[in-house]
């Protein structure tokens, strides 16, 4: 059997249990990351994304070495960006090598400092690719830099699940920690997975249990329900379904049903017929009266519910709304959690949400499972209706922000300025974003097909200025938001995608 040593700065390929392989790099941890008990593991930093994540050693591979390897069974768009980074890396690697050799030899040969031991022909030397100011993972690691790899092929001795690779968006969901202090260098890390006590009694925490911890995210063996199969909860259902989680669907048009059945969905003829066979069933509907028309409708959710039943309203609706289907869930001796999401059609598609959860923690823990494969991160917010509250808020932000997007694209077209130019400019700046980029070049391109649908945008932004009213708070900002967005509704902009509010300024 092969063994592969590691020094920080080495490339390599990772693989997490069910995730495929992605590329990466070996660095130091966060001195506050404990390192997990068992067999030896590195801590590696994948690129094209945030994530890093302790790999077990018989499950990292030398990069240039099986470079091809993988390229041929990953074809995925995220995969190939990746790829394109480690890319970019080794060229400004190169780069910075060049220029500290000065006068070096013309066949870019050095003399190493310390020897190096490459004991087969194809393993490539990874020296220029570390970082003298780290230092070694561990005492007994090899001197070298490079890979020292003992044995035949450049693929003897590893044994990973599967040969067979997909574009597998849930690879973000492994970041595991057992931090207890933030880590500046490592923010992103910390603010996932740290259990964060603020004045308000709220925590977040991330998804993960421990089976994550141990290289996989097991499904939970409770029978999962789902009402609503729309932008967002068409994708959720796919997700819940690629890791194994035996799912009863139901939707009110139950055609969109068909395609989750042949991918092993069960169908439910009612709400209270999935609520009644289904140890946890969600709903995910588009406004606060299709919320509690599921619930208290005929053959609505409240009459499957029983004893240890529980439901979970992932819909974004008023606190009112979930106060009320809280006390009647209850009252049937159901257990009820609120989990409306943050996100869009192609994050709930990439398994990349943000859920937003509150009311009973033991549903919450319950759907662990659940929410890593629809999300990145979850957040539990405390007693029901907070995770509303918050929901809005964010919502609220984003309306108003696309809104005066759109109105900035349109000033400048008014003034004769290039839009394309003003884009140019914003996405070098502060605000820079996938969000604002994506949004702009859809609207210069005429393409305002829904990723999030206006006509809820401006439910959303009505319920938080709502909101602020109640709590005698100024919302200024969103008012006129708002009535931006009215206008696009009243230009039939409803069913189109939120950016389509550029339509309002331009007619």
């Amino acid at each position: 059997m092969a063994t592969v040593h590691l020094r920080i700065g080495d490339l390599v390929w990772g693989k997490l249990g069910r995730y495929p392989p992605w590329p990466g790099k070996v660095v130091s941890p966060p001195k506050d990351l404990k390192k997990p008990r068992g067999k030896k593991c590195h801590f590696v930093k994948f690129f094209g994304t945030e994530d890093h994540a302790w790999i077990k050693v018989e499950q990292l591979k030398p990069y240039h070495a099986h470079k091809e390897e993988m390229i041929k069974i990953n074809k995925g768009k995220r995969f190939q960006q990746a790829v394109d980074a480690v890319e970019d890396f080794l060229k400004k690697a190169k780069g910075k090598e060049q220029n500290s050799d000065g006068k070096g030899d013309s066949k870019g040969k050095k003399t190493p400092s310390k020897p190096l031991k490459i004991l087969e022909e194809d393993d490539e030397d990874l020296s220029a690719l570390k970082d003298p100011s780290e230092k070694d993972l561990t005492d007994s690691d090899p001197e070298p830099s490079t890979l020292e790899r003992l044995g035949a092929g450049p693929g003897s001795g590893f044994k990973w699940e599967s040969s067979l690779v997909k574009d597998d968006p849930h690879f973000h969901h492994f970041l595991l920690s057992q931090s207890e202090k933030p880590a500046p260098s490592m923010e992103p890390i910390s603010k996932r997975l740290k259990i964060i006590e603020e004045d308000s009694g709220s925590t977040s925490i991330q998804a993960a249990d421990s089976t994550a911890i141990n290289g996989s995210i097991t499904p939970t063996d409770k029978r999962i329900g789902f009402l609503g199969l729309g932008l967002m909860g068409s994708g959720i259902v796919a997700n819940l379904l690629k890791l194994g989680h035996v799912v009863t669907v139901w939707n009110r048009t139950a055609e969109k049903c068909d395609l989750f059945i042949q991918e092993g969905a069960r169908l439910g003829r009612t709400p209270g017929e999935v609520a009644s066979t289904c140890d946890i069933t969600f709903s995910c509907v588009s406004d606060p009266k299709a919320a509690r028309d599921l619930v208290l409708g005929p053959s609505g959710v409240l009459q499957g519910i029983r004893p240890g039943k529980c439901y979970v309203e992932m819909s974004t609706v008023d606190p009112e709304t979930i106060t009320e289907l809280s006390k009647v869930i209850t009252s049937r001796g159901g257990r009820f959690l609120e989990a409306p999401v943050a996100g869009s059609q192609q994050l709930s598609n990439d398994g990349m949400l943000v859920i937003l959860a509150a009311g009973d923690r033991t549903v919450y823990e319950d759907c662990s499972s659940c929410f890593q494969a629809m999300g990145k991160t979850s957040f539990f917010l405390g007693e029901a209706g907070n995770a509303a509250r918050m929901m809005l808020i964010l919502n609220m932000v984003q309306g108003s922000f696309m809104a005066t997007i759109a109105e900035g694209l349109t000033l400048a077209q008014a003034t004769g300025q290039s839009q394309q130019t003003f884009l140019d400019i914003l996405c070098q700046g502060q605000m820079a974003s996938t969000f604002v980029d994506q949004k702009c070049q859809n609207i210069l391109q005429g393409n305002f097909k829904p990723d999030y649908y206006l006509k809820h945008i401006q439910k959303d932004l009505r319920l938080a200025i709502s909101m602020g009213d109640m709590a005698n708070h100024p919302t200024p900002m969103a008012a006129a938001a708002n009535e931006v967005y009215k206008r696009a509704k009243a230009l039939d902009q409803s069913d189109n995608d939120i950016s389509a509010v550029y339509r309002a300024y331009i007619h």
